[in-house]
This record gives structure tokens, sequence and C-alpha cells, in this order.
């Protein structure tokens, strides 16, 4: 920004320019840090999805924080998702990073089906013992994301950059009431009219429900 600033002739520094943009709260977009903080659950799980095949719904699971900004600040969005059919299970918002949202999240989502493997991250909500007591009490088995391996989730990734250039960065969240309502819209056109190449044109809600 300052030195596009200094191309239009204005002459300024960046401590001017980051003065300027707290005052009028704009904040470049890029992850807020430490949204996987580790945990301190002395248990470890092994990452089970290297090499293995995923040909059917419910077989893996996944799911993973993001941010999504608002107006002034932003709220944290977590999602459960189908591996295979990139069928978005269920979402919550929180305006903290507590487990108590993401515990939620999961709750909604075993509430219809459940999996054989749950992965995601090795942040503090996903290996705090409250969720992973509740996963192991379904007999689920969890799969935990090498340490700062991004690609291990990869499924999920793609989904926060579908979220924010198709949604998020194309509306100015007022506040989270309207976040909520844009994201649920979202969710509903990705599930269920999105069409996916890597699905051969398929939505995920066809791919999902498609049990054949």
């Amino acid at each position: 920004m300052t030195q596009w600033l200094r191309s239009q002739g204005h002459m300024v520094n960046h401590k001017r320019v980051e003065r300027l943009m707290g005052i009028m709260g704009l904040q470049a977009i890029y992850p807020k840090p430490k949204l996987s903080r580790k945990g301190d659950n002395p248990r470890k799980y092994p990452y089970l999805l290297d090499g293995l095949t995923i040909g059917r719904p419910d077989h893996v699971w996944c799911s993973d924080i993001t941010y999504i900004r608002l107006r002034r600040g932003f709220v944290y969005l977590v999602v459960v998702m189908d591996w295979f059919s990139r069928y978005v299970l269920s979402w919550e918002v929180s305006n903290s990073l507590d487990t108590f949202f993401c515990i939620a999240a999961l709750e909604k989502a075993l509430s219809e089906r459940k999996p054989e493997i749950f992965n995601s991250d090795q942040g503090s909500q996903f290996t705090s013992q409250a969720f992973t007591e509740r996963l192991e009490n379904s007999g689920i088995r969890i799969s935990w994301d090498g340490r700062g391996r991004l690609w291990d989730n990869i499924f999920v990734e793609h989904l926060w950059r579908s979220v924010k250039y198709e949604e998020v960065y194309l509306n100015d969240y007022e506040n989270v009431t309207e976040a909520i309502h844009g994201l649920g819209n979202y969710f509903g056109f990705y599930n269920t009219e999105r069409f996916h190449q890597s699905l051969g044109y398929r939505t995920p809600l066809q791919v999902y429900t498609d049990r054949n």
C-alpha cells in the first residue's frame, strides 16, 4: 500500500500508512496466526491417510478452522466435511477459538452418520480430550495431520478457497448475523448446486447420497 501511494504522488512512509489503516479498520487478507495451536492431550494419533484409497462416502471425514473477516473484526468458522464427496456435513461459527463450537459441529454431523476415520490438524480444539473422546466413544479412528503439513488436509484447504473467493470476499459482512446468513446460503449452494470437475461434474450432495 505504501509503494502504491508513493506511485500516485503521495509522500508517505509505512508507519503512517499502518496507523491510518488501523484507524479505518483496514487489514490485509491473510490467515490469522495460531489457528492451530497445539493442545495438551498426552495421547498422539498418526496420520492414517497416507497411501489410503478413499472410495466411498463416510470412509473419511475431515475438519478444519479458518477465519472469516467482518467489516470490523472477524469470526472463526469450522466445518466437518466428507473427504470422498466434498460434502459439507456441518459448520459452526464462533468469536473465539474455543473447543465447544468444534464439538457442536461434530455433534451435528454425527447426528446423521459417522465415518470410519476422522482427520484433522493438531490444533488444540481437535486434540482436546473432549473432542478425541467423543470420536473414540463412537468407534471412530482418529487421524492427525503432520505438524506444518498443509496438504495433509488438502480438500478442506480447497473448500476454504472456494468459500472465501466465491462468497466472503464478494460480500462485506457487517456483523456475525450477516456472516451466518451468507455462509448458510453459500454452503447450501456448494452442497447442492456447485458442480465439481473432480466429481465428474456432479454436486457433493449427489456423490454423498449415491451409495451404489
